[in-house]
């Protein structure tokens, strides 16, 4: 099955998996340290994340190392991009609103 970014980042876990690995590159190991869960399912969040094309993993000896893949991260912030500006704009005219308000 085919998931997407946003199938990813639905799940808490996986993105408090994604903060952990944008500061720096983790192995497997170090990631499930910070989690009250078996080893197994961070596996598979780490799994869900690469299929997704979030992180990305890179052999280092005999560690994997997991880390952020910027570019993907991008296009879930292109696509809010067209939230804030919404919000932006809304938040703009309840400015003037107000202001308008407080002059009279």
């Amino acid at each position: 099955m085919r998931r997407d970014v946003f199938q990813a980042i639905a799940d808490p876990t996986r993105r408090a998996i994604i903060t952990l690995i944008a500061i720096q590159a983790m192995t497997p190991n170090a990631i499930a340290e910070h989690f009250n869960t078996t080893r197994q399912s961070v596996s598979k969040h780490l799994r869900i994340l690469t299929e997704c094309e979030l992180i990305k993993h890179e052999q280092r000896g005999r560690e994997i190392y997991y880390q952020l893949e910027i570019d993907k991260m991008k296009e879930i912030d292109k696509w809010l991009e067209h939230f804030r500006k919404i919000w932006e704009n809304r938040f703009d005219n309840l400015d003037k609103l107000l202001a308008k308000m407080q002059n009279k």
